[in-house]
């Protein structure tokens, strides 16, 4: 199964509102961002992300 495209706007400012209205840390603040786009939590979304930036391309 192909990973997700990662949204980087979306990402970042699902895990600012969530932060900040839901009063989560930023660290889950970013999981449930991810979560959001089809990842499993923030470290997999970051590391599709960093795997594109040098591939061009998705798994």
């Amino acid at each position: 199964m192909r990973d997700p495209i990662p949204d980087i706007d979306a990402f970042e400012e699902r895990a600012a509102i969530v932060e900040y209205d839901g009063g989560l840390s930023r660290s889950r603040a970013e999981d449930v961002a991810a979560q959001a786009q089809g990842f499993h939590d923030a470290d997999h979304y970051w590391q599709v992300l960093a795997d594109y930036v040098v591939t061009r391309r998705l798994k």
